[in-house]
């Protein structure tokens, strides 16, 4: 797709078209928003980058190794670089990025919203599922990975790799970005009202679990599946300590078993796992979720007064997610993945524990793209799938 001067958007179609409407554009939007200007790059924008409520986020041709974290609120974040600047990586032929270490990379996209357009952006799946660590910041931003309203500029990427050190390059997609306005939000009563047209949970057997089954406080929860339907199957994966390099230019290339240690249901008592400290796992929901074509919805980081561990860092559900089509009540939903990583002591976790909270969203028109095999969505009909980057 071409892209288009900032210049151009001084008269914006869209903004008209959606004044007094509530929610996150859908792709058709998204694409309209880059023809105005509102996001552009100078490398044109490729078609492959828009999903359905969303636009990939592409790397730069340089990384800058960072001796700590930062977020600049009062200041550019190309003043504050300068003072935590360690070296740099050149990306252009591939440079590596180790573990542990920090990097700050700038995207090649940039923005030019207009007044009550926001941003949020958060990690795409197989970035979350290879224990990358990321998230944006923006000039004079005191948040990370939310573009504020009227906000005009460049876009970075941190990016910490936490298990395995990798190799990246010029243009690759880690993050994606999603634009609203007003209050996207759904309440726990107009969830509810949803639920009961379009069942979100569904049970093994292929029925929706009943709303009265289902735990809503602020969102909608589920739960950890430690059962299992024979003894050798694979309930989750721990990360080796040991390892090398992952080229994320390489799809469906490394064997898992180089890079993973699978537990099975034999390996394990009583339905019950303990999770060792600051390790990291790739484990499944015990429900089936159906994300229907008009709702978003993103996985909450775990409460602290619920456990000592992260239970996500790619939890965003497009539109689309686990529905296969139709208006059926029936044989819909996929199981979630969830990336989990304990903090600080030990944790045991055990089957049908209640283990994320799921909060959903409106889509302000329903996306003319949803999320499944159309769009070669990697994880639409997955069970416990590692990232893209693994054989299968």
């Amino acid at each position: 797709m071409k892209t288009l001067s900032a210049k151009s958007h001084l008269s914006r179609g869209l903004v008209k078209s959606l004044r007094g409407k509530s929610g996150y554009l859908a792709n058709q939007s998204i694409e309209l928003a880059c023809h105005e200007g509102i996001i552009h790059s100078r490398v044109s924008l490729l078609a492959s980058q828009f999903q359905p409520v969303s636009l990939d986020l592409r790397l730069g041709s340089h990384a800058y190794r960072i001796q700590s974290s930062f977020l600049p609120e009062s200041d550019t974040v190309e003043a504050k670089l300068n003072d935590v600047k360690l070296y740099d990586v050149d990306l252009r032929d591939g440079g590596i990025l180790e573990k542990g270490a920090i990097y700050l990379i700038p995207l090649l996209e940039e923005v030019d919203f207009p007044r009550g357009f926001y941003g949020r952006t958060n990690p795409k799946s197989s970035t979350g599922r290879l224990d990358m660590f990321t998230r944006v910041i923006v000039d004079h931003g005191h948040r990370f990975d939310e573009i504020p309203s009227g906000y005009k500029g460049s876009m970075y990427l941190e990016v910490i790799p936490r298990s395995f050190p990798v190799r990246v390059r010029e243009g690759l997609r880690l993050n994606q970005l999603r634009i609203f306005q007003g209050n996207p939000h759904l309440s726990d009563v107009q969830l509810k009202n949803h639920y009961k047209k379009t069942p979100i949970l569904f049970g093994d057997d292929g029925k929706p679990v009943g709303l009265s089954d289902v735990k809503v406080d602020n969102g909608l929860f589920i739960s950890l599946d430690l059962a299992g339907s024979g003894k050798d199957r694979i309930l989750a994966y721990k990360a080796k300590t040991n390892s090398s390099v992952i080229d994320l230019s390489l799809n469906r290339h490394y064997h898992p078993m180089d890079f993973w240690e699978p537990i099975a249901l034999s390996q394990i008592r009583n339905k019950r796992l303990i999770l060792e400290p600051e390790s990291f796992y790739i484990m499944m929901s015990k429900e089936k979720i159906c994300i229907w074509p008009h709702l978003l919805a993103e996985m909450v980081a775990y409460e602290p007064n619920s456990g000592e561990l992260r239970t996500h860092y790619a939890g965003f559900f497009d539109p689309g997610f686990g529905w296969h089509g139709g208006k059926a009540m029936k044989n819909q939903g996929t199981r979630a993945v969830m990336e989990v990583r304990p903090h600080d002591v030990p944790f045991m976790v055990e089957d049908s524990q209640t283990f994320c909270r799921l909060k959903f969203e409106n889509v302000i028109e329903k996306p003319t793209k949803v999320y499944g095999k159309k769009i070669k969505s990697n994880y639409h009909s997955q069970g416990l799938a590692l990232s893209k980057y693994f054989k299968e």
